[in-house]
């Protein structure tokens, strides 16, 4: 019932479900791979145990970032409909963990049976589509620092930790739109506040809870 498009349904509402609908919960050993980027995403998959870790390319900015999902997240819900139905990122356990399993017209005719359902899948997609259109309209301006911070928060999935950004320099100078020797300088900076760590290709966020901090002039 913490499952973020099962709150607010009642105990006797979600055995009736278990019950009728075809759940599956699966277990996976450390290392072992839940979904692969560029798979369909026929199921939708929530976390209901451990730890499940994100590698996610983007091709198009030149960098990658990885990213770790506790319980109770859901992967990907955002793939299941529209254009792109498919995994954006390869999920791996982090450890022992657990899935809960759906398939994608048994989601459907769960969302049809309960509007309370309806409203969770609504809000989840909706707060998520609001949040990328204010970080995108937040990285026009600001410190070098400031751009950095929104463009780490707007590939991290809300809640997760472990962040890790993966570039080449000149990339990353060319998406901020500044010179080496300036993001040298911002990430120094941030390094000695214990914001993150990083070396030439990769940095690392020792705290998500100050990346809306990250404004050092």
């Amino acid at each position: 019932m913490q499952l973020p498009l099962f709150q607010g349904v009642s105990t006797e509402k979600i055995t009736a479900l278990v019950e009728k609908l075809p759940f599956h919960f699966l277990k996976y050993r450390n290392c072992e791979q839940i979904c692969a980027a560029g798979e369909a995403c026929t199921h939708i998959k929530f976390i209901v145990s451990g730890k499940v870790r994100l590698e996610m390319p983007f091709p198009t900015l030149k960098v990658s970032i990885s990213q770790t999902l506790s319980t109770p997240h859901v992967l990907a819900p955002e793939y299941l409909f529209g254009r792109h139905t498919v995994y954006p990122f390869t999920a791996v356990s982090d450890g022992p963990c657990g899935i809960l399993q759906l398939r994608k017209s048994d989601y459907i005719q769960m969302v049809s049976m309960d509007k309370v359902f309806l409203f969770n899948i609504l809000n989840y997609l909706s707060s998520g589509s609001q949040r990328c259109a204010s970080i995108t309209l937040g990285t026009k301006d600001g410190s070098v620092a400031e751009r950095l911070s929104m463009l780490i928060e707007s590939l991290v999935i809300h809640g997760a930790t472990s962040v890790r950004l993966r570039f080449k320099q000149k990339d990353l100078c060319a998406l901020l739109g500044t010179q080496r020797t300036t993001l040298i300088a911002t990430l120094d900076r941030l390094a000695e506040n214990g914001i993150l760590t990083y070396d030439s290709n990769e940095l690392s966020i020792l705290d998500n809870q100050v990346l809306s901090d990250m404004d050092i002039d």
